[in-house]
Order: C-alpha cells, then sequence, then structure tokens
C-alpha cells in the first residue's frame, strides 16, 4: 500500500519493471531492485519491506534465486513472496512447494501455448487469494471471458508434453550457439552453477545469448528462416528478438 516498500530482483521482466517504476511511485510504493542470485544482497535490503518479488530465472540474463533459502529469510520477517514461474510453469518448477506465498502466470505464453490467449493467473494459499479478492480484484479488471478460458484449458491439456519438447528444442540450440564463434555467451540456467538450479525439474525453450561487437544483429535477425521476430514467446512458432527491442 501507500508508503510501503517492496524489494525485486534485478533483471525482471519488462513490464514488471515498467509497472514498478511508472505507476507505483504515483501509488506512492518504493521498489529497491537487488542481485537476486546473492542472498546476502536479499538479507541486507529485506528489513521494511512488505514484499518481495523474484523471477528464477530472470529475464533476459537468466540468473537463479535460492527459492527455499530466499522465501525462509522473508518469512522470518514476516514479509510476503511472490514469484513469476511463467518461464518454468508448473512443470518445471513448483514454487509454492518451496515456500513461496504467491505465484504468478503470464498465460498468454507457454500454459496456453498457442500465442492467441490473453490471461494471467495467481495462486497461492485461500487466505492470500480471499485478501486480494477482497481488496483489489474486483476494481482492476481481472476478469478472464469464457473464450479465453476455454483456449486456455485446451493449451493446459497439452502442457506437459510440449514442455520437453521446448526443452529439447532449446538446449540442442544452446549447445550450438555456444561452440559458435560469433557468440560470446549463452545465458542459460542450464549452464548456472547456482543453488537456485535444485527447484527446476527441466528447462524451458527461452535463453538469451550474446555476441561480439562485429556481428550484424538486424542482418543477423533478418536472414533466420526458421525463426521469426516477435516477443511474446511460449506459442508454437519459433521467436527471435534483439534485446533492445524487447526492453
Amino acid at each position: 500500500g501507500a508508503g510501503e516498500r517492496m524489494v525485486a530482483v534485478r533483471n525482471c521482466y519488462g513490464d514488471a519493471y515498467r509497472l514498478f517504476e511508472r505507476l507505483f511511485p504515483r501509488l506512492n510504493i518504493k521498489v529497491d531492485y537487488v542481485d537476486g542470485s546473492d542472498p546476502d544482497a536479499v538479507a541486507a535490503a529485506l528489513p521494511g519491506a512488505k514484499l518481495l518479488y523474484l523471477e528464477s530465472p530472470t529475464s533476459m540474463m537468466f540468473e537463479l534465486q535460492d527459492l527455499e533459502h530466499l522465501t525462509r529469510l522473508a518469512k522470518e520477517q514476516g514479509i510476503v513472496t511472490t514469484i513469476d514461474n511463467s518461464w518454468a510453469t508448473p512443470v518445471f518448477q513448483k514454487p509454492i512447494s518451496h515456500g513461496v506465498d504467491l505465484v504468478l502466470h503470464s498465460a498468454s505464453k507457454y500454459l496456453s501455448g498457442h500465442s492467441d490467449t490473453v490471461a494471467g493467473v495467481v495462486a497461492g494459499s485461500a487466505d492470500h487469494i480471499k485478501h486480494i479478492n477482497e481488496q483489489t480484484y474486483s476494481q482492476l479488471g481481472g476478469k478472464l471471458s469464457p473464450f479465453e478460458g476455454w483456449l486456455l484449458l485446451r493449451g493446459l491439456r497439452t502442457l506437459p508434453l510440449r514442455l520437453p519438447h521446448h526443452m529439447k528444442s532449446g538446449l540442442i540450440l544452446a549447445e550450438r550457439l555456444k561452440a559458435h564463434g560469433k557468440v560470446e555467451r549463452v545465458n542459460h540456467p542450464a549452464y548456472s552453477n547456482h543453488p537456485g538450479k535444485k527447484t527446476l525439474a527441466g528447462y524451458a525453450g527461452l535463453f538469451s545469448f550474446e555476441v561480439t561487437e562485429d556481428v550484424d544483429i538486424p542482418a543477423f535477425v533478418d536472414a533466420l528462416k526458421f525463426f521469426r521476430i516477435g516477443v511474446s514467446w511460449g506459442g508454437h512458432e519459433s521467436l527471435v528478438v534483439p534485446a533492445k527491442a524487447s526492453l
């Protein structure tokens, strides 16, 4: 609420960042950003906060967080924890099992799986959901149309079948890019040694990579035959987007 403070991991999803930076100041809510992969940095930022916002992995850089450790730190101070789990989905990560209070999903992505649904999900304990229903739900337009609900149910039926294929294809591509002379770094949780990796049962198909300075990125993207330019990942098409275009 007004006058309160929250802590969010750095490199969070672009629209989440814009929400924190553009709308929250108007509501007199302060947001402090922290390296979520560093538990000491998180612990130092928590005192006085009301909410800890996580993404494991984060957007763009795919940094991991130790969910069990961070949620334990938050609970010791009565701080609510929430995570955007759109990347991993419930197939590859179940944050509530590791202590997270509220789990968010962009259902437009992997959950629906066909890039034709606009929906979101918040999951948590009955008490937390009741509080959301009573305080803000009816005022913020969180209503799903029957047709959108039907589309989402259709996608959920194939989610456990689709995610392993996303993982397989993504890892093949990541390995090839990692071996390419023009690629300086591949940002993929599979290559991380962070303790946060233990809560992942698998890997989604989305990742990022960094190329050498001499690469003409627009020309590279335009030359791709099997990838289209697009930002709303998790559907039936292979997509690519330059990082600056997605910020």
